[in-house]
């Protein structure tokens, strides 16, 4: 992948300001593509934009390919006269935070009666542009709005609580539930055509403002997902639809069980037989609604840690290998050169380089890691061009965070190599990652703002309570993107104009 020189920042929509208790697609997403424009940003990264799953994850959601409703910005309804105006809502939720327990009923509400307001007065033209999008998804988007209806009318945990014959997608239990469960399905169909549409609007306002877009996009999936339902034959389940392995990774240092995440391995036979089908739709989905994408666990491709489904812990797994240069083969002869991102922290197989070289995807930096000796390949004398480099990312936490917990040696050790006395250690480790050789410079917003810890994203391995953190209105100012362009232009990460160049 060709990459320019440039930076951006790391900021998911849900921690976007708004009124009604989480970040959308709407105005405060626009007024932030301003802000990034404004700090001569040329990337804007954000976590997966599907649905939230188990503990309020991205990384669980319920459909590889549907986005998360929760994000459809209810004021865009509101004026296209689906929705009448809530005129209850000030101070309903907290402001730097997502309360999930009463935004997700909130927002789900008032997207039933948006949809019963799209099906009383939408005009010819909006219902064929709702019928087309229907049709060109539905490789997908029939078995997803089926899951989610008869997840909300079953009232599960899991698809393995369904009536046997739905589990087992039988074809004439399938029939009378899409019978029975029409207008359901018809809701959950009206969510994704409309969140993709607000998606779309709101990529091309960044996009002509000099902003791409860099999404994610997890490795694996939920066992709890439309994917899985739909697919079995493609992971690795018993005949009762049970994983009979899960994924995870082995112990380490931070991790003496290691981390056993619980998702479903792939049968990657099968895959393989089908041409990697499912992948190609999957990635090719995904660059249709981003301009990069980050690859999580991407030495997982290479090489995975297989734990027995009935194990505790991911103490007791083993390596087995995975087919990624014939994945990305195939990828690549199918979609073209793949504008991604390896997520490679901490992978020792020198085939997890191999691979991502092969296939011109830089890897990734964290400096928070760098400073815990000398040795560190993470030390900004030891990049590469092909990295992207982060202070911290969302499983990190906030660098003023880890400054203040980190050890008094790596302390010492990082205010001498930086030739500083850490006072601004968030901005001694943003002008690191813009100064170094790597291609591109990533910082999350976090740090940008210079907070700590309360703004933690998410502590990996933490079944709840993450996710939530909310920038506040008004904490975003314009002194802080006049700061950070000045970092940019220094170290030449701003988009070069003909009047930056000596005549």
């Amino acid at each position: 992948m060709k990459m320019p020189r440039a930076s951006g920042v790391l900021l998911h929509i849900t921690s976007l300001p708004g009124p009604h208790g989480s970040g959308d697609f709407g105005s405060e997403a626009r007024r932030f593509v301003d802000w990034l424009a404004e700090a001569d940003q040329q990337l804007w990264q954000v976590l997966p934009l599907t649905s939230i799953g188990s503990g309020n994850s991205p990384y669980a959601s319920p459909s590889a390919f549907a986005v998360n409703p929760l994000l459809i910005d209810l004021q865009a309804l509101e004026h296209c006269g689906w929705l009448e105006k809530d005129g209850g809502i000030e101070g309903a939720f907290p402001e730097d935070r997502v309360a999930f327990e009463r935004v997700i009923p909130y927002r789900m509400r008032r997207l039933q009666m948006a949809w019963r307001g799209f099906e009383s007065i939408c005009t010819a033209a909006e219902q064929k542009e709702f019928s087309d999008f229907c049709t060109q998804q539905a490789f997908w988007i029939n078995d997803y709005a089926l899951f989610m209806s008869l997840h909300a009318h079953l009232e599960t945990h899991s698809w393995l609580e369904w009536p046997a014959a739905l589990a087992r997608r039988e074809p004439d239990a399938l029939d009378e539930a899409l019978a029975a469960h029409a207008e359901a399905v018809s809701f959950w169909k009206f969510c994704q055509w409309y969140g993709h549409r607000q998606w779309r609007g709101l990529k091309r306002y960044a996009n002509e403002r000099g902003v791409s877009i860099v999404g994610d996009m997890p490795i694996f999936v939920a066992h709890n997902s439309a994917d899985v339902w739909t697919h079995p034959e493609l992971f690795d389940l018993d005949e009762m639809g049970r994983s009979r392995a899960v994924a995870g990774v082995p112990p380490d240092v931070f991790s003496p069980d290691g981390q056993r995440w619980g998702n479903p391995l792939y049968h990657w036979d099968v895959h393989a037989a089908t041409g990697f089908k499912w992948w190609i739709q999957r990635f090719a989905a995904t660059l249709a609604q981003v301009d990069m994408v980050r690859i999580d666990h991407f030495a997982g491709f290479v090489c995975y840690w297989e734990v027995p489904a009935h194990q505790p812990t991911a103490r007791e797994g083993r390596w087995r290998p995975a087919p990624g240069q014939a994945l990305f083969e195939a990828l690549t002869a199918a979609l073209g050169p793949l504008p991604a991102i390896a997520e490679d922290l901490g992978a020792a197989d020198p085939e997890v380089f191999v691979l991502r070289t092969r296939f011109g995807m830089p890897g990734m930096c964290i400096l928070q890691f760098a400073f815990d000796g000398e040795e560190s390949l993470f030390l900004p004398h030891a990049h590469h061009h092909d990295m992207v480099i982060y202070t911290g990312t969302h499983d990190n936490d906030t660098t003023c965070g880890w400054w203040d917990k980190t050890t008094e040696d790596a302390r010492e050790f990082t205010c001498r190599y930086l030739g500083m006395d850490g006072s601004e250690i968030h901005w001694q480790l943003i002008r690191a990652a813009s100064a170094s050789v790597g291609k591109i410079a990533i910082h999350p917003l976090q740090d940008v703002l210079g907070l700590g810890t309360e703004a933690r994203m998410n502590f990996p391995g933490h079944a709840s309570g993450e996710w939530s953190w909310r920038v506040a209105a008004g904490q975003l100012m314009t002194s802080h993107a006049q700061r950070l362009a000045e970092v940019t232009r220094l170290y030449c990460r701003h988009k070069r104009r003909s009047s930056d160049v000596p005549g």
